[in-house]
């Protein structure tokens, strides 16, 4: 009998132990369903940036990636009054998702604005995660003009699409676009239709990237020093910007054209316009394009002095420390055109809960991914870098 007793009780002890043991594994499977389910939209975020970044690079995208993100889009040019007169545009619309989230991307300094090849790839590589993109064209900027008329355009662009779109939009600035997007952000007209601002390769003080163009030098926050050669590039803007600086007026319109296709890198167009001009105003392009020669530096030099109240306008140096708007900071460690240590300088600025996240990164020069092999890691932080900005533009 005792025998028998004992029997029943193992049975019965170890008919509770599997109960036990299949109720902790229904609970592990809903808690592992309820970590899946929580965690999808960041773990999308990351195959979302994965994807933007090798569209980009013009590299084969893997196909469990390709599956994950790959919307149907559709462009669509527009044209849209605002309160600085019309601004002509292009949308990039994710088919499948009308409502889908928003975001703004502004072209850097270049004269095809937002027909510039890479930034139309860009854009479509966001629609087709799932978001409705805004490249509006800036008019000074595509004529190699920062100015304070486009910190306007961009403002009246964002509020614009934030209307359309029926919320607040992130905003990506690529350059000089980036900080003049902040600037714009720190205006109570605008500041509301602002989600967050995401500046790429951006400046922070104008007048010490005009110094930088001088001098291949710029300080850290830290008080380490970065030497970089700076690329012609940015010192062609500047002449370009104030020709009057340099050349006679009488010579103004000759001189122009070709520094504007020696900016665009038409060397059968450029080679046409210098053989219109006269000896005088032939060396006066000769030597503005020498960015090296002890006279045109000493040009710069004055023309950055006469300039600093209009490049202060220009920078975010000293407004971010107010700043509400979420902001996210990358740069190219090897960027010679604006140096990484502007990064470093508006992240050293603004607020703990406002600055999101920073990078400097190995794997981007200026706003191109670097030619050189960059290592694992880097290109990690750099995805998920990109993924803390999906994941904040999908978050309504």
């Amino acid at each position: 009998m005792r025998e028998q007793v004992g029997a029943v009780g193992m049975k019965r002890l170890a008919s509770r132990t599997t109960a036990r043991r299949w109720g902790l594994r229904a609970l592990l499977a809903v808690g592992v369903v309820a970590l899946c389910v929580a965690t999808w939209p960041f773990t999308l975020a990351h195959l979302q940036a994965t994807a933007v970044l090798k569209l980009v690079s013009q590299e084969p995208v893997p196909w469990i990636v390709g599956e994950a993100v790959a919307e149907p889009i559709s462009t669509e040019d527009v044209q849209f009054d605002t309160a600085v007169g019309t601004v002509k545009g292009r949308l990039y619309l994710p088919v499948n998702r009308p409502n889908a989230p928003a975001m703004v991307v502004l072209h850097g300094v270049h004269y095809l604005g937002i027909d510039e090849p890479r930034l139309e790839s860009f854009a479509a590589a966001l629609a087709s995660c799932g978001l409705r993109v805004l490249t509006p064209e800036l008019p000074d900027i595509k004529d190699y003009h920062v100015g304070q008329a486009s910190i306007r355009v961009i403002g009246e662009s964002t509020k614009w699409f934030a209307q359309k779109t029926g919320s607040p939009v992130g905003v990506m600035g690529l350059s000089f676009s980036g900080g003049l997007a902040l600037l714009a952000a720190t205006d109570p007209a605008y500041q509301p239709d602002f989600k967050f601002v995401f500046a790429v390769g951006s400046q922070d003080a104008m007048e010490h990237v005009a110094q930088y163009y001088l001098t291949g030098r710029e300080q850290r926050p830290d008080g380490s020093v970065e030497l970089l050669t700076p690329h012609e590039y940015g010192a062609l803007v500047l002449e370009y910007e104030h020709l009057d600086d340099f050349v006679p007026p009488a010579d103004m319109d000759a001189v122009r054209k070709v520094l504007r296709e020696h900016l665009y890198e038409n060397k059968t167009a450029e080679e046409a316009a210098m053989a219109l001009l006269t000896p005088s105003q032939a060396a006066e392009a000769r030597q503005l394009m020498d960015s090296n020669s002890p006279a045109t530096r000493a040009m710069l030099a004055k023309a950055n002095a006469k300039h600093i109240a209009e490049m202060a306008g220009l920078s975010p140096e000293g407004m971010l420390k107010t700043l509400t708007t979420p902001v996210y900071l990358l740069h190219g460690q090897a960027d010679n055109i604006i140096p990484a240590a502007e990064t470093l300088w508006m992240a050293s600025e603004l607020p703990s809960q406002t600055l999101k996240a920073v990078l400097i990164s190995p794997v981007l020069s200026h706003l191109d991914i670097d030619s050189a092999k960059p290592g694992a890691w880097d290109e990690w932080r750099l995805v998920h870098f990109f993924a803390l900005v999906m994941h904040a533009a999908e978050n309504k």
